[in-house]
């Protein structure tokens, strides 16, 4: 099965249709969002073709294959206009003999390893995390920790961008550039 990951499309109309274009090119089986979907917050400036509606419309024509957990930004109200569940702070799926934990990244912060609230993390299990908008690969003592980065206002540098995973194999990819960083689990 092939996963397309990404984060933080906060309410890009323009972003998320270079998404979906990368959801149909690259055949993923599910795409999993990582929280911050219509809402642009206070401390960023107003995303590409800001039009939460359209947003909403573009995701909602592929509900039954996402897979959503909420971000510091999602509001109970954005559940009504969205055809898919997106109010949980954390899921997870599983790969292989591993758990790989899905959350946005505010309630469940980067350093898992210290979050006691946390469900327990085995060191072959991943956290796949948004909310900085910084793309990330950091293998760690407690477990692995991932973040896609953010696919319409990417940070430190970054490019819009997201993640696939298939066959134990994460990629990162930019929508302008390609292929820039891989893991092997």
């Amino acid at each position: 099965m092939k996963l397309l990951i990404a984060s933080d499309i906060h309410g890009s109309a323009y972003w998320c249709s270079k998404l979906m274009d990368a959801y149909q090119n690259e055949k993923a089986d599910r795409m999993i969002l990582l929280g911050d979907i219509l809402y642009h917050g206070p401390r960023n400036a107003l995303p590409k073709e800001y039009d939460p509606q359209r947003v909403c419309d573009l995701l909602n024509q592929i509900s039954d294959h996402i897979l959503c957990v909420r971000g510091n930004c999602d509001a109970d109200v954005d559940q009504w206009l969205i055809h898919f569940p997106i109010m949980a702070d954390y899921s997870w799926i599983m790969e292989k003999d591993r758990v790989i934990y899905l959350t946005h990244g505010h309630v469940y912060g980067k350093d898992f390893r210290k979050d006691e609230s946390f469900p327990p993390l085995q060191k072959k299990d991943v956290v796949l995390s948004g909310h900085t908008h910084i793309p990330i690969t950091e293998p760690t003592d407690g477990g692995l920790f991932f973040n896609p980065g953010s696919v319409s206002i990417p940070k430190n540098g970054s490019k819009n961008g997201y993640m696939t995973l298939e066959n134990g194999l994460f990629i990162w990819k930019s929508f302008e550039d390609g292929e820039y960083a891989r893991y092997k689990l």
